[in-house]
């Protein structure tokens, strides 16, 4: 009887160590959420207006862009070592996401966290892109990457993606 009931625990043990390793390889598995501390400031178009339109003499470049867009993605490198190199010459930079709305914090905020950007970040989120967009620039088809630098009245929009020199050859051009 003895040794019945000993066997019995043994077995009982066994099962219970390896139902708690299970347990524990599952709570190792599943991914760990990190609250998102990132605050977004979202602009419908009127709101955002006021970000084409300063003229205190600094050089404003505003890229419009999306996580979904590849040649965006490639460049946002570009504008933010432009940041760093210029902005003791009066040159800001802004970063007008134009993702969806539904994807500010599963997509938009981890990003720019993961890609540690540093310029400063808004949403665009205005449904009516016929009224807008042609407000922005005439030219402009609504494509992505799309950029206007500006200097109080002088401005050139671009409906392209760049390369660091020449984003900062068309900057050095307002510097003059």
């Amino acid at each position: 009887m003895r040794t019945i009931i000993l066997l019995i625990s043994v077995v009982v043990l066994i099962s219970c160590n390896s139902s708690q390793k299970k347990q524990e390889e599952q709570v190792k598995k599943e991914p760990v959420k990190v609250e998102n501390k990132l605050d977004l400031e979202v602009y419908d178009f009127n709101g955002f207006e006021k970000f084409l339109n300063k003229k205190d003499g600094k050089i404003y470049v505003i890229n419009f862009w999306a996580t979904w867009c590849a040649p965006c993605v490639k460049e946002l490198p570009y504008f933010e070592k432009l940041k760093e190199l210029y902005k003791d010459k009066g040159v800001e930079i802004l970063l007008v996401s134009l993702d969806f709305p539904n994807q500010y914090d599963s997509k938009l905020k981890p990003f720019i966290i993961d890609k540690k950007i540093t310029s400063k970040v808004i949403a665009l989120d205005d449904v009516d892109m016929n009224t807008w967009i042609p407000k922005v620039n005439e030219n402009w088809s609504g494509a992505l990457p799309a950029t206007i630098i500006y200097k109080n009245d002088e401005s050139k929009f671009f409906e392209q993606s760049f390369t660091y020199e020449i984003l900062e050859n068309e900057v050095k051009q307002f510097l003059k």
